[in-house]
């Protein structure tokens, strides 16, 4: 289950973006992007389109704005996921009274990828510290039927 063709893929395609300079609202690959901005990266790798095209979005990690855009999002287009797998979709929230405002891509049982401002898309140790902000976890999935635009 762990090493299927198509989560290979996905942390393939996760590596080529490493390095990609942080840029909030971005999503191309060694231009720049943001932490949806490599998910969005994947997904268009992955089905060759963006399921809907996104509203802008504050690169607050702090805001008080109580509405679960991200994960409600991914409640949309991702599939519950039930273990954290490589090339698993997390989510974190800061505090539990703030919504989600962060996500990254599952690597290894170890780390993750992610892009964050003065670091760009790494690849990062996913330890206690992150474990304990994470606040859901999706799975791309392997057939989507959604419409691509």
């Amino acid at each position: 289950m762990t090493n299927t063709p198509f989560r290979k893929m996905i942390l393939e395609e996760c590596r080529e973006w490493i390095g990609t300079p942080y840029c909030h609202q971005a999503s191309v690959k060694m231009a720049g992007c943001d932490c949806l901005g490599l998910l969005r990266g994947v997904w268009r790798k992955l089905y060759q389109g963006e399921p809907q095209a996104l509203p802008a979005y504050t690169a607050d990690w702090g805001e008080v704005d109580q509405n679960e855009h991200l994960l409600k999002a991914a409640t949309s287009y991702l599939l519950p996921g039930t273990m954290i797998l490589p090339a698993s979709v997390i989510l974190f929230r800061w505090r539990p009274d703030l919504p989600v405002k962060h996500l990254g891509i599952v690597a290894s049982e170890r780390s993750f990828f992610h892009a964050y401002e003065r670091a760009g898309v790494v690849e990062t140790t996913l330890g206690p510290h992150w474990r304990s902000k994470i606040a859901a976890s999706f799975e791309f999935p392997e057939n989507y039927q959604g419409q691509i635009s």
